[in-house]
């Protein structure tokens, strides 16, 4: 009988754990979305109703916080890379992997600069996950350039800028779906080799891992001006 409700017991701090991790994930999807992912943490557990304590508990660093908030986004950006590199069709591989990526910038407004976040108490694993990606991105455009459909000038680095400007455009108007949509559509022409005019100038030296200071930055000053 001691046992049993010992068991109960513990059952019943487990459920109250659970709860307080969702509170404080729903807490800090808010908060980025309204402040950026440098907010304050303590902003986030006042959101969530819990103490700091309780916090860093379940999130001992912002970087684990970050990724737990938007865990679900990234796993399907990730199986979206797998797609892409499966798909017979290289070019319909890459575009499925833009716009999948884009519209999960456009569904959570504090989701493009956690994509694009590479905080320094990243995990050697999730550093080595990101340069996984890396990899895999360069194969998938080689094999659309190998097909005739991508320009051959196009540059791997040239999907860091999409992101980029997709996710200055989101920022400013978070509900014109439509923009988003129509900016997307517009570049994703504008790789396909029939587009090609006149010669592009040199590709930029940006990588997923580079953009993440310009994001945060941006996200710094606009939040300093709230």
């Amino acid at each position: 009988m001691v046992e049993s409700s010992r068991i109960a017991a513990q059952g019943g701090v487990r459920a109250d754990a659970r709860r307080n991790r969702e509170r404080v994930l729903a807490a800090a999807r808010a908060v980025f979305a309204e402040h950026g992912i440098d907010a304050p943490m303590a902003t986030v557990a006042r959101r969530a109703g819990v103490g700091v304590a309780t916090l860093y508990r379940h999130f001992p660093t912002r970087d684990a916080l970050v990724r737990g908030a938007f865990e679900r986004q990234m796993e399907t950006c990730s199986r979206a890379l797998t797609e892409a590199l499966a798909a017979p069709d290289p070019w319909q591989g890459l575009q499925h992997l833009v716009e999948t990526v884009c519209e999960l910038q456009r569904e959570e407004r504090g989701f493009p600069a956690a994509f694009l976040a590479a905080s320094p108490e990243s995990s050697a694993e999730h550093a080595q996950a990101r340069k996984h990606a890396e990899q895999d991105i360069m194969t998938l455009v080689r094999r659309a350039q190998a097909t005739g459909a991508l320009r051959a000038d196009f540059h791997p680095s040239d999907l860091a800028v999409i992101l980029l400007a997709h996710c200055g455009l989101v920022t400013a108007l978070p509900d014109d779906g439509a923009a988003s949509r129509r900016l997307v559509a517009y570049l994703l022409q504008s790789f396909r080799a029939d587009a090609v005019g006149r010669p592009l100038p040199p590709p930029t030296a940006l990588t997923l891992q580079s953009l993440p200071l310009t994001v945060a930055g941006l996200q710094g000053r606009r939040s300093s001006r709230a």
